[in-house]
C-alpha cells in the first residue's frame, strides 16, 4: 500500500519530473483536485489512467472511502490542480489518515510556487515563513501586523482581485522603505516579478489589470 504525493506543473507542462510521469502511469488510480486538469496533463504525456475527484468540497466526506480504496491497491497517486498537494491545496487530511492507517506515504519533489518566488525576490532566503493564503476578511489585519513584525522573510499567496486591497492594508503597518516582491503567473507565458516598496507595488499593479496567481514575498 503506497500513497504517492505527486506535484504537477504550475504553468509550463515541462515542469514535471520523469519520476512523476512514471508514477502517474504505474499507479492503480489517481486522486486529483480537478480531473479535467489532470486529464489534460495525462493526455499531453500520453498516459492512460483512471482519475477520481478529491477536492476541498468532498475531502471530509470522502477521505474514509478513499483510504479503504488505497488499502486495496498497490499504489495510488494524489495530485492537485497545480503544484504540490497539501500546500494550500487539498491533501492534508488524506495524508494524515493514510499515516494513521499504516499506508506508506511518499512525497515526490517538484513544482510549487513559493520557492521560485522566494529565490527570485532577492530577499533573504536562509530563513522564511510560509503563510499560505491570508484570511479573506476577519483576521487579515492581525495576520498582516504579525508579518510586519516578523524578523524572517515571509511568503504568502494572494488572489488577483484582492491584491490591491491587501497592499492598501499593508501601507500603514510597514515601514515606508520596506522592500517587497510580487510574483505573478510563475512558470507561465506572462510570468513577471515586480520588486519595490509597498507604495511602488500599489502604483504599479493599480495601473493595470491584475491576472493570475500571486505570490508576495516580504
Amino acid at each position: 500500500m503506497k500513497l504517492y504525493i505527486v506535484p504537477t506543473p504550475i504553468g509550463n507542462l515541462e515542469d514535471i519530473t520523469l519520476r512523476a510521469l512514471r508514477v502517474l502511469k504505474e499507479v492503480d488510480f489517481i486522486l486529483s483536485e480537478d480531473t479535467r486538469t489532470t486529464q489534460k496533463l495525462l493526455k499531453h504525456y500520453e498516459i492512460e489512467n483512471r482519475c477520481y475527484a478529491y477536492h476541498i468540497y468532498n475531502e471530509h466526506k470522502q477521505v474514509s472511502r478513499y483510504i479503504d480504496q488505497i488499502k486495496q491497491a498497490a499504489a495510488v497517486a494524489l495530485t492537485s490542480d497545480a503544484g504540490t498537494p497539501g500546500i494550500s491545496d487539498p491533501g492534508y487530511l488524506l495524508i494524515r489518515e493514510a499515516i494513521k492507517e499504516g499506508i506508506e506515504v511518499i512525497c515526490l519533489p517538484g513544482a510549487t510556487a513559493l520557492i521560485p518566488a522566494l529565490i527570485n525576490s532577492g530577499l533573504p532566503s536562509d530563513q522564511f515563513l510560509f503563510y499560505g493564503f491570508l484570511p479573506h476578511k476577519k483576521g487579515k489585519q492581525s495576520a498582516l501586523k504579525k508579518i510586519a513584525e516578523c524578523d524572517q522573510t515571509v511568503i504568502f499567496y494572494e488572489s488577483p482581485h484582492r491584491l490591491l486591497k491587501t497592499l492598501e492594508m499593508m501601507l500603514p503597518l510597514f515601514e515606508e522603505d520596506r522592500t517587497i516582491s510580487i510574483s505573478r503567473e510563475i512558470s507561465k507565458v506572462y510570468e513577471e516579478t515586480y520588486r519595490g516598496t509597498i507604495a511602488e507595488c500599489l502604483q504599479y499593479f493599480g495601473a493595470k489589470e491584475v491576472k493570475g496567481e500571486i505570490v508576495v514575498v516580504v
